[in-house]
């Protein structure tokens, strides 16, 4: 008898987690039904069939560590309503699936307790070395029966505190590995160094690629052979893109190709391109990632790239959620000041830097670890579905 499966997750990033974990377990069970509850935002899977009601918020997901503005701006366009609806939708799915993966914070396994199915939680944002998980959360946490959280530290903190957490390895490793694309080749030519522009998959994003790509403006007019290339998430639209550059007083030429929509000139100079592709093959290519974005940076760190953001402050985010993106990826990631000209001058600074480049690198290997974690928790998945 076929089972059934709902992945219920708390974020962007949780998203493909999300999606990463279901193609494993699509391999081990190719008969089981897999549907997926987002809590937060909409996603495109091939592997799992969308359930339940959902919206974008405005935050994208960015509530944790006290941020009441996110909180407000959520509350008023309606997060209170689309999580009782939620809740709703999940108290009715009561009988209806053999096992529920909670993916996210602690907040998403409580919603996924509704379904009254057994329980396995994947943690993806708290750790031991930024914000360990406190009495409250591990007290949810015994709920589940099977608990899996991002690197040994923390599984072993929880182990002393009975939560019998595993960490089998930080499936953000296994996001964006895989086979190579050859048209990123097309995407990086001529650009020595090139860098890979991370913008993000939020709202938010259009406006923080037009900071990204000015600094990178600023610091090619003095490198002749420096350019960048930036990635474009999947639920994002590469037109929006492109106005706000046109805006910014960049060249703009569009071009035929789907994986490359546009280029950037500065005057006659291409200085980047839009990629829509998987951000694997320009991790591949790229010598430095410039970046707002969360797992991608942290997927950028994992591949042994160092990363660049910024504080930029006028979105009051980064005072915390760089800060919780620092601790976790340590001396992997650079966080510049959000000031252009200062921003390009440390930028150029670490560009000349080779020796730190490759220690950041070497760092954010051993702070993310090996790939394997979707293939170990989706194992633990079958295993407990028999």
């Amino acid at each position: 008898m076929s089972k059934r499966v709902l992945f219920v997750s708390n974020g962007h990033g949780e998203i493909a987690i999300a999606d990463r974990i279901a193609q494993e377990l699509r391999v081990l069970r190719p008969d089981t039904a897999i549907d997926h509850l987002p809590l937060v935002g909409e996603s495109r899977s091939a592997i799992m069939g969308e359930v339940g009601p959902r919206r974008a918020m405005p935050s994208g997901g960015l509530l944790a560590m006290g941020n009441l503005r996110n909180i407000a701006r959520d509350v008023g366009s309606g997060l209170l309503a689309l999580t009782l609806t939620q809740r709703r939708f999940l108290k009715r799915a009561r009988g209806r699936y053999d096992r529920v993966v909670a993916i996210g914070d602690v907040f998403a396994l409580l919603m996924a307790l509704g379904a009254r199915a057994p329980v396995t939680y994947v943690g993806t944002a708290k750790s031991v070395r930024v914000a360990p998980y406190g009495l409250v959360e591990r007290r949810v946490l015994r709920r589940a029966d099977g608990v899996f959280v991002r690197d040994e530290a923390t599984a072993a903190r929880l182990r002393e505190q009975d939560v019998d957490a595993q960490a089998p390895g930080n499936v953000i490793v296994d996001l964006f590995g895989g086979d190579d694309d050859a048209r990123a080749d097309a995407a990086a030519a001529g650009f020595a160094p090139m860098l890979a522009v991370f913008p993000g998959s939020r709202a938010s994003s259009y406006r923080d690629a037009r900071f990204l790509l000015e600094v990178v403006r600023a610091v090619a007019r003095d490198r002749p052979g420096l350019g960048a290339v930036m990635s474009i998430a999947p639920l994002l639209d590469a037109a929006t893109f492109a106005t706000g550059f046109r805006e910014d007083g960049w060249h703009i030429d569009e071009r035929a190709d789907a994986m490359i929509p546009f280029e950037l000139r500065d005057g006659e100079r291409v200085i980047a391109r839009a990629w829509n592709g998987a951000i694997g093959p320009l991790l591949a290519r790229a010598q430095l990632v410039v970046g707002q974005a969360g797992t991608a940076n942290e997927a950028a760190a994992a591949a042994g790239v160092p990363v660049v953001a910024f504080e930029l402050e006028r979105d009051r985010k980064t005072t915390w959620y760089r800060m919780r993106q620092h601790g976790l990826l340590g001396d992997a990631l650079a966080v510049l000041p959000g000031d252009p000209s200062r921003a390009a001058a440390e930028l150029r600074a670490l560009l000349d830097d080779a020796p730190r480049r490759a220690q950041m690198g070497a760092h954010g290997r051993a702070r993310m670890g090996g790939p394997g974690g979707a293939l170990a928790i989706a194992r633990a998945i079958d295993e407990r579905l028999r």
